[in-house]
Parts: C-alpha cells; structure tokens; sequence
C-alpha cells in the first residue's frame, strides 16, 4: 500500500531540481505497481526514496552528454532516474524481460522522457547504433561477470559506470583478468552522497575507461 511510502528527502530537491515533478511521479508509479509487476520488493515502501531512487540519482554528475546504455534496466533503477535528472544524455535501456520493457516503455511516454529508447535484449545481444560513450548497471552481477557484458558496448575511451556495492573492491580483485582482456584502465571506485545520505545509503560506482588506441 502507498500509504507505507517514505516521506520525499528534503535532498531530492537538490539532486533533481527542475526534473523532481517527473522524479515524484515516477516514484508514486513505482509505489503503486512495483510490487505487483514484480518490479520490487514488498517491504521496500518505506525506503524507495533513499534505497532506490536517491541511490540511482546520485550517480548522475557522472554522465557527460553522450550516449549511455543501462543495462539490465529492470524497474528503471537507474536508467529511468538518471534520465529525469539528465535530459541533456540520451539513453537506451536494456532489458531484456517483456513485461519490464513495457513497463520502461510506459514510464518513459508518461513521464515524456524523450532523451530514453528501450530495447528488448540481453546485453551481449544488444544491436546498438555505434557504440556507446558510457555504460550504467545496478545490481546485475559481480565484475568479473558483468564487464565482459558491458565493457564491449563501449566505444575506445568509454566509461564504465557501474554501481556496486560494499563488496566492490573485493570484486575488482576477482575482474582483474576481465579487465586485461577487455583494456579497462584507471579502475576507481567513487562514493556518492556521503554526508547527504545515511552512510548505509551512500552509492558505490565503479568507474573505468575502454583504453583508445
């Protein structure tokens, strides 16, 4: 039920400024269908803000006008989010579950996000128009798993900007050989939100660029 909704965070203001009318209703359409759809948990009501929609935000300084990927969209975590808080990037959301791209599909008409396309496949299967400047996931899968997926979307100097979680500098350990293969360098990790959000809350971004050349 909607009414178990965490409170909108005074920090949304700022994190979405112009976009937060479409930031607000794409949470209270998350609120209402996310469970049902399968799109969500049915104890995360009283967290969607600060776990899933601030979470995702944060990451937005990070894309530069371009062309970014989101790969295993999901609910629109972050892709959706990203793309209210940055109508200046387009995006393509890839998913490739059929009742998640029509709820990505609908979100993206009803908000009137006319900087998102959704595309229905797996991301080594994803037929792109040229390659991609940057490349955003969350919670797909460990490193080692998850750049030999992604880091070949990418066009040479691309960026991976993939959101990980506690356990992430233990992950780069085990993609090092990933990482080889596919030429990442300057490897990083990024913590967003610190002192704005619960320290549990904070956003954790790996971050590392296709070698050009």
């Amino acid at each position: 039920m909607t009414e178990n909704l965490e409170p909108e965070p005074a920090f949304a203001a700022e994190l979405f400024g112009d976009t937060l009318p479409k930031a607000r209703a794409f949470t209270a359409a998350l609120a209402k269908h996310g469970e049902e759809l399968g799109l969500i948990g049915p104890l995360e009501l009283p967290r969607l803000w600060t776990r899933h929609i601030i979470n995702s935000g944060l990451v937005a300084p990070l894309l530069r006008p371009g062309h970014v990927g989101d790969v295993g969209s999901g609910a629109g975590l972050p892709g959706l989010v990203l793309a209210i808080a940055r109508p200046d990037v387009s995006f393509t959301l890839i998913e490739p579950m059929e009742r998640r791209v029509a709820w990505l599909e609908q979100q993206a008409a009803e908000l009137e996000l006319s900087n998102v396309a959704v595309m229905r496949a797996r991301a080594e299967e994803a037929k792109l128009k040229g390659a991609l400047d940057q490349v955003t996931a969350r919670a797909v899968s460990a490193l080692r798993t998850l750049i030999p997926i992604t880091a070949p979307l990418l066009k040479p100097g691309g960026e991976l900007v993939l959101m990980k979680g506690a356990s992430v500098e233990q992950e780069i350990s085990g993609a090092e050989k990933a990482m080889r293969k596919f030429r990442l360098c300057d490897p990083e990790v990024i913590v967003l939100g610190e002192g704005k959000v619960d320290e549990r809350e904070v956003t954790r971004v790996f971050r590392a660029t296709v070698a050009e050349g």
